[in-house]
């Protein structure tokens, strides 16, 4: 069965004046869409073509690197579109603070680390907020299109939060100011669906 592009839960320009429309529609349109694709034309008429992308992410060294990159590529969008949401930010509450505070301090020092990982991470690649499998949150990095699901990855777990940091991704708004780009997404956090994955 054949990968799909999953559809923007909301307008290219809902999440403005953070993440801009143009950036939105090539970021979505283009890159997500060239992931699906060449990951459908990677898998066609293998055996695997039928596992879902959870599946394939967690076999990832038994797959050929344009599985890797594209499986990669399109879990990774499918969940950053879900994650947010305008009229988003604030902080988070419940079970879900409640661990940030236990994992991290508080809530701020948790945006510092999560921006720290962001912002350190060479290249191109993903800040992930995790929940390893001991249940404790987790904040991780990874490169190109790698993912905490990865068997290849050095720390895993589920990926409750990921911040794309591929130029792609903020360099028609913020140019060589990825600082300011990780600053801005916690204006659009979808912390509901955070929390709903965390549960």
């Amino acid at each position: 069965m054949a990968f799909t592009l999953p559809a923007l839960p909301y307008a290219f320009n809902a999440l403005e004046p953070h993440i801009d429309a143009r950036t939105m529609e090539i970021h979505h349109g283009k890159h997500h869409n060239a992931y699906v694709t060449n990951l459908n034309n990677a898998l066609a008429g293998k055996p695997d073509e039928n596992l879902s992308i959870e599946e394939i992410c967690a076999t990832i060294s038994k797959h050929p690197v344009p599985v890797r990159n594209n499986g990669g590529g399109h879990y990774n969008h499918s969940l950053f579109w879900t994650i947010m949401a305008p009229n988003a930010g604030g902080a988070p509450t419940g079970a879900l603070a409640d661990a940030i505070n236990a994992a991290f301090g508080n809530f701020e020092e948790f945006k510092t680390k999560f921006n720290t990982a962001a912002t350190s991470r060479f290249g191109s690649g993903w800040a992930w907020l995790i929940k390893g499998t001991d249940g404790k949150l987790a904040i991780t990095s990874t490169p190109n299109q790698d993912n905490p699901l990865m068997d290849v990855a050095e720390v895993k777990g589920t990926p409750l939060l990921g911040l794309d940091v591929w130029e792609h991704a903020y360099y028609l708004h913020y140019q060589n100011r990825r600082p300011d780009y990780c600053n801005a997404f916690w204006n659009v956090v979808n912390w509901n669906e955070v929390a709903r994955r965390f549960a």
